[in-house]
């Protein structure tokens, strides 16, 4: 897959720009996180087990699933399009990786899809803000494109937005 040279331009941007030693560690803690939807699936489940109101209770379940089940794809898309991370010699990645495929951003993916499934029972500026600080935490770092990113806030929500009540 070829990557227009905007996508190359504003990575690059992104990994030069506000790159204090304290502020990568800062982000990488912070993006850690959003491993594997960690925190997003410890929400919902914080919000299941504590939410006294069954349709509250239930709005939480269903995000839960709409969460896997938007990581589950995401690793579904990311075999078949098989895109590379990106790689600089002379800016390293600032974070570990769990594969080497990074379109689309497992970050950005789940963290749109919590955001959205979540929305209707916490407030969704707040989890809009945290998804979207987790998703740019990924260029930050130089383990994904903008693109990779881009698209996987677009699948997130697809996600959430078709999966039924």
């Amino acid at each position: 897959m070829t990557l227009p040279d905007s996508d190359q331009r504003l990575l690059l941007l992104m990994r030069t720009r506000a790159h204090d030693p304290r502020a990568e560690r800062a982000v990488a803690v912070f993006s850690r996180a959003g491993e594997h939807a960690g925190c997003w699936l410890a929400l919902g489940a914080a919000g299941a087990l504590s939410s006294r109101e069954p349709g509250a209770r239930r709005a939480w379940r269903r995000g839960l699933r709409v969460v896997a089940a938007s990581y589950v794809l995401n690793y579904l898309v990311k075999v078949t399009v098989r895109r590379t991370r990106p790689e600089f010699p002379e800016l390293p990645q600032l974070t570990p990786v769990v594969s080497q495929f990074s379109f689309p951003s497992a970050h950005a993916t789940t963290s749109f899809a919590a955001a959205q499934a979540y929305r209707h029972v916490a407030p969704g500026s707040a989890l809009y803000a945290v998804a979207g600080l987790l998703a740019a935490s990924r260029p930050y770092l130089g383990v994904h494109y903008p693109s990779d990113v881009i698209a996987g806030a677009a699948l997130g929500t697809l996600v959430a937005v078709a999966w039924p009540r």
